[in-house]
């Protein structure tokens, strides 16, 4: 029997998998880092200007809101790193079978949120 493919794609529905879910992930991370690129390049400028940016760029990092959102970015770094290295993998054929992309995608999720804990630890 031939089964029906669906009309539309209810995202809600669906139940992706866990590389698809990791891959979607490094899209909304890349995204993410793109677009707070400006934020980014302006903390670093007020850091680099003089005495009076440096203490102004402390308040700004001291402020929670946000440490919250430089811990958002450096899960974000961590992952999208993370993925590429993944995705490098598989551009070379390597980690292909089921088994190995389902490891490998459970190692990235694994592997950046530990780092995002170690060094948001610091961050904080």
């Amino acid at each position: 029997m031939k089964k029906e493919r669906p009309k539309h794609l209810d995202l809600r529905v669906i139940k992706l998998p866990l590389p698809g879910f990791a891959s979607i992930l490094h899209r909304i991370s890349g995204a993410g880092l793109f677009l707070m690129l400006p934020f980014l390049l302006y903390l670093f400028e007020l850091s680099l200007d003089s005495e009076l940016g440096f203490a102004m760029f402390k308040a700004v990092v001291a402020h929670p809101l946000a440490k919250l959102v430089l811990l958002g970015l450096l899960w974000a770094f961590l992952h999208h790193f993370c993925m590429g290295i993944r995705i490098l993998l598989l551009d070379l054929n390597m980690g292909t079978e089921l088994l190995a992309a389902r490891t490998s995608a459970k190692a990235v999720m694994a592997v950046s949120l530990a780092l995002t804990v170690i060094l948001g630890v610091k961050l904080w």
